[in-house]
Order: structure tokens, then C-alpha cells, then sequence
């Protein structure tokens, strides 16, 4: 497993909240949902996308953006229009005044807004009126902030950048109303989200992490891989050096060269990350976290996250419990 499918095993959507929204302009909508991640695909006429302290960006038909939350902003027909509508938490919608929304613009499965479609024309929509699909990460946990970190406030992926089927596929299952259908939904965002992201790394604006841009070396991206795959394993630089075919001062100085930290500084990391996101489940002990991190025994893994993060693996778990 490389670097970025590690990565994006955090934020794997499970019940993702998907919609379809169809608003008559003068539309705009302040997103205040407090969501880690969204996607939002235009499917017809311009937008604008807007965060504080930052110019609105245009957004046409077919270019998708990617939101890193928490922080709200504004998506609107128009950049000059002030919301009319805001998302809170739990994807609750009103009026700038408070009143609820939610039921008033219902416009059947999982679609929403105020322009129902024309009982003459099945199917169609008015053609002024802005049509977005949005897909919504409700994610928590140290994997998943590792890919947000990587990622800035608000990138746009220009339709003519890429070509993807999956954008109009989404945009076709959002609205049925099949059995498994949720499990589709949350398929089809995962791998929009992955197709997203590679194509956005690939580009030279998007300044890709380091981690990102050394899995094409032909001595570090092995490294890597390794590491991912089994990071329970007792690693040495040796051992990796031996795998990846060159001495073991070859290989550390090119790794912390392309990466920006030892092998094994980067492996603790990972194991750190790993094991934060295994403390948030109830039932796992802290044996049994070490074992999966690759830490020989609980005092080992206590020691060395308390060392890095500054608290106990049993007080980092009371923290997110008490945060959740």
C-alpha cells in the first residue's frame, strides 16, 4: 500500500451525507457544517466558492473543489450575493434569520433546494439554476489529519485538467433509490475523492507533499511502501536498505532527503498516527494497540507516544472521548 491509499484509509466515507442541491438564482449558501472534508461537483452553471480572508473562486460546470473544514464558507451563484441559506452541523439548514429549511426545500431522494424539476420535461432542470453534488466526510482521527494537512483551504480541480466518469456517475446514483445504495454512495465519493486528489498532485500548482512526491523514486516509493504495508514489523534501516537494494546510508540519507525525516523518525509517525486512530475504538486495549503498531508492549508504546504527543495513549483516549 503506497503512501496516499494509507492516507485516505482514514477519511473512507461510511454513511456520507450526499446531495444534490437545485437553487433558483439569486442563490448562496454559507456552509457552517463544521465538516473536515466536503467535495462539491458543479453540474450546471457557474459558481463561486469563497473563505475567509481569500478572494472568490469561479467554479464552471464539470470542476470539482475540495473543502478542508472546519472553518465555514461561502458557495454562491453569484460572489456578490450575501447567504441566504446556512448548513449547520448535522447538515440542519435555515434561513440567515434561523428559520428551518429542511423540510420546505425537500425535493425527493436526496435532492434539495428551491427549483422542483418541470412536470413537462421529466427529468430536466430550469437552465438558470445552479445544480451542485456535494459529499460530505464526516471523519475524525490522526490518518485522516495527515491527508488534510497535505491539502490547502479550498483546491479546484478545472474540468479540463482531468477526465473522469465518475463526477456524471455520481451525479446519476446521488438521486436513486436502490437497495445498497448507501454503500454505492460511499464507494463512488472514496474513489471521486482518490481520482481528485491524484490528479490535483500531479499538477505543479499543487506544491505535492513530500511523502507524496517520493513515492516515484525508484529507492524511497519501496521504502514507503513497506513501511505502510506492515508497520508492525521490527524495521531497521538496515532492513529496508536490504530490501530496497542499496547501502543503508544510501538509502537514509535520499529518504530523509525526499521526505524530510529519517526512515524511522517517519515510521514512528506512522505507528503514532496508527495507534491514535485504534485508541478512539472502545474495546481496544492498549496491549493490543501497541501489538498492532509494533510496539513490544504497552509501556513502550506509552512511552514513546507520551514522548512525541505529550500525553498518555489512556489520556489521549479520555481527550477524544470527551471531545466526541
Amino acid at each position: 500500500m503506497d503512501a496516499l491509499a494509507s492516507l485516505l484509509d482514514g477519511p473512507r466515507a461510511h454513511g456520507a451525507f450526499l446531495l444534490r442541491s437545485v437553487l433558483t438564482p439569486p442563490w448562496s449558501l454559507r456552509i457552517a457544517d463544521r465538516a473536515p472534508l466536503t467535495l462539491v461537483h458543479v453540474v450546471q452553471n457557474d459558481a463561486w466558492i469563497r473563505t475567509e480572508g481569500v478572494p472568490a473562486r469561479p467554479l464552471h460546470p464539470g470542476d470539482t473543489a475540495v473543502v478542508r473544514g472546519p472553518e465555514p464558507y461561502t458557495i454562491a451563484g453569484d460572489p456578490d450575493t450575501e447567504p441566504r441559506i446556512v448548513i449547520h452541523p448535522g447538515q440542519v439548514s435555515t434561513t440567515a434569520d434561523g428559520v428551518g429549511l429542511c423540510e420546505r426545500m425537500d425535493l425527493g431522494v436526496r435532492t434539495w433546494g428551491d427549483t422542483p424539476a418541470d412536470p413537462a420535461r421529466p427529468g430536466q432542470l430550469p437552465p438558470g439554476c445552479g445544480v451542485l453534488v456535494t459529499g460530505t466526510y464526516e471523519m475524525g482521527g490522526e490518518i485522516g489529519g495527515r491527508l488534510l494537512s497535505a491539502l490547502p483551504r479550498v483546491l479546484v480541480l478545472p474540468a479540463a485538467a482531468w477526465s473522469s466518469p465518475l463526477p456524471a456517475l455520481l451525479n446519476d446514483e446521488v438521486v436513486r433509490d436502490e437497495p445498497g445504495q448507501e454503500v454505492v454512495l460511499d464507494r463512488l465519493l472514496d474513489l471521486l475523492l482518490i481520482a481528485v486528489l491524484r490528479a490535483w498532485f500531479a499538477r505543479p500548482e499543487a506544491a505535492a507533499p513530500a511523502w507524496y512526491a517520493a513515492q516515484a523514486d525508484p529507492v524511497v516509493g519501496p521504502a514507503l511502501r513497506l513501511l505502510h504495508d506492515d508497520p508492525a514489523h521490527p524495521w531497521t534501516v538496515a532492513d529496508l536498505a536490504a530490501r530496497t537494494g542499496v547501502s543503508r546510508a544510501a538509502l537514509g540519507r535520499r529518504f530523509t532527503e525526499l521526505v524530510g525525516e529519517p526512515p524511522m523518525a517517519y515510521l514512528t509517525g506512522w505507528r503514532l498516527a496508527l495507534a491514535a486512530d485504534l485508541l478512539r475504538e472502545p474495546d481496544a486495549t492498549i496491549a493490543a494497540v501497541a501489538r498492532r503498531v509494533g510496539y513490544g508492549s504497552p509501556f513502550a508504546l506509552s512511552a514513546a507516544f507520551k514522548r512525541v504527543r505529550g500525553v498518555s495513549p489512556q489520556q489521549y483516549r479520555e481527550r477524544t472521548a470527551a471531545a466526541s
